[in-house]
């Protein structure tokens, strides 16, 4: 299996252990687009109690790459994203961090 087979997986099992629905091809381009970093053992995890990475996520990812700009849209999507991987999960997998933030914007058309 390729890196991005691995990443892909992994965030599939952290879903299917969140109860939070699939759509694998919407996965797969997520995790293209946010390139290398989901493969390094620091890069592939969201620190949601990091203010600063929070702010970089909501500006580089909500902001520029979907287009965001209402911070309380952003803000609500972070929210959401949290609390559907658990807010005392430390492990939250980036890809799937922006899955959920994705869905919840309902920006899926940026990835198809």
């Amino acid at each position: 299996m390729s890196k991005l087979d691995d990443a892909i997986e992994a965030a599939k099992k952290q879903m299917k252990a969140q109860s939070i629905p699939c759509n694998e091809d919407l996965l797969r381009s997520i995790a293209k687009g946010l390139g290398p970093s989901i493969y390094s053992a620091d890069g592939k995890l969201i620190a949601a109690r990091d203010a600063k990475e929070i702010a970089t996520v909501k500006k580089n990812f909500i902001g520029k790459k979907l287009g965001e700009t209402d911070e309380k849209k952003q803000d609500a999507a972070v929210a959401h994203a949290i609390e559907k991987i658990g807010p005392s999960n430390r492990q939250k997998l980036r890809t799937v961090f922006c899955y959920i933030i994705v869905k919840k914007l309902k920006k899926e058309s940026i990835y198809s």
